[in-house]
């Protein structure tokens, strides 16, 4: 099992950039894929992007593509999310997750979620 905490969410202003960062709990942290999701108020959480247990594969949603990139450390158990050219429509409470190494869209395990919000 791992336990996953999120940080780095916070509000700014459209155009501008965040960093996500999500802790890793336990000893097999390379051991899982790992991944991003949002959810906006009154929506569905909605898959962001997703990493390989070794960082050689990533995936992206569309609407995110070009501007946001996850990577990992494995040294230090986190995983991150870079965001770019904000926009209001990003605006939601970030989600971390944890699956079996081979998952392209992991929910085994999740964060409690970190609150992003964009002005206009």
């Amino acid at each position: 099992q791992v336990q996953l905490v999120e940080s780095g969410g916070g509000l700014v202003q459209a155009g501008g950039s965040l960093r996500l960062s999500c802790a890793a709990s336990g000893r097999t942290f390379s051991s899982y894929a790992m991944g991003w999701f949002r959810q906006a108020p009154g929506k569905e959480r909605v898959f962001v992007a997703s990493i390989s247990w070794n960082g050689g594969n990533t995936y992206y949603a569309d609407f995110v593509k070009g501007r946001f990139t996850i990577s990992r450390d494995n040294a230090k158990n986190t995983v991150y999310l870079q965001m770019n050219s904000l926009k209001p429509e990003d605006t939601a409470v970030y989600y971390c997750a944890a699956g079996p190494r081979g998952s392209v869209v992991p929910t085994d395990y999740w964060g409690q979620g970190t609150q992003v919000t964009i002005s206009s």
